[in-house]
């Protein structure tokens, strides 16, 4: 192990994995996730193919950004493409979470963006969730329409396949998981009873502002 490489992080990955099994925000061994170090630019990144529940820190797969394997004796996810594409892209972003939910995956089977209806989906995620062109998992060309379709926003829908997260640290790309699904769930429920009513561009505008520079803040 290069010294480099940080068992904390490793440690990272494997909770998140578990979380998001049990969470509900996928199935099986399906999803993956990843988390790259801003010290040292290394990003840590589920194995392929195995089962969350099982899954140690010596199975976390440490790659560079030209994808090299820098540790690990597994093989990294399929999808690693989609996440170094993503980090290189997206200097800003410390943690992809790639996952298969229920309601945001029904989006993605009709191709139907998912549009700013709720308060909290608009000042962490965006204006709306675009669907993005179809591609095979694992190919590099699924890889670039993830980049492509996430712009500058923090989450994009893949059709018939799932959605793909970001955030600059995991907690918030955890919590930006939820938020899409359960947007994603109002948009079905209020498409089923009428037309959801959409947020404004500047009312977006202010309260994304509001969420960068006073939420969360303590009192000065």
């Amino acid at each position: 192990m290069t010294n480099k490489v940080k068992q904390d992080w490793k440690t990272l990955i494997v909770n998140t994995g578990l979380t998001m099994l049990q969470e509900g925000l996928t199935v099986g061994t399906w999803g993956n996730v990843s988390a790259r170090d801003p010290e040292t630019n290394l990003i840590y990144i589920t194995p392929s193919g195995m089962d969350y529940q099982k899954i140690q820190a010596d199975d976390i797969v440490v790659l560079d950004s030209s994808m090299r394997i820098i540790d690990g004796d597994r093989f990294p996810s399929v999808e690693k493409a989609l996440h170094v594409k993503v980090y290189n892209a997206r200097p800003d972003v410390n943690a992809v979470i790639h996952t298969h939910p229920l309601y945001s995956s029904v989006l993605g089977v009709n191709r139907m963006d998912l549009p700013g209806i709720s308060e909290d989906f608009v000042q962490i995620v965006g204006d709306k969730m675009i669907c993005s062109e179809y591609a095979l998992p694992g190919t590099i060309e699924l890889a670039q329409n993830v980049v492509n379709g996430l712009g500058e926003r923090n989450g994009v829908l893949l059709p018939n396949h799932g959605t793909v997260v970001i955030g600059k640290d995991m907690p918030t790309a955890l919590t930006t998981c939820h938020v899409v699904e359960k947007t994603a769930h109002i948009f079905i429920m209020a498409k089923s009873i009428g037309a959801p009513s959409l947020i404004s561009m500047e009312d977006i505008q202010a309260m994304q502002e509001m969420a960068r520079n006073n939420y969360g803040r303590p009192k000065d």
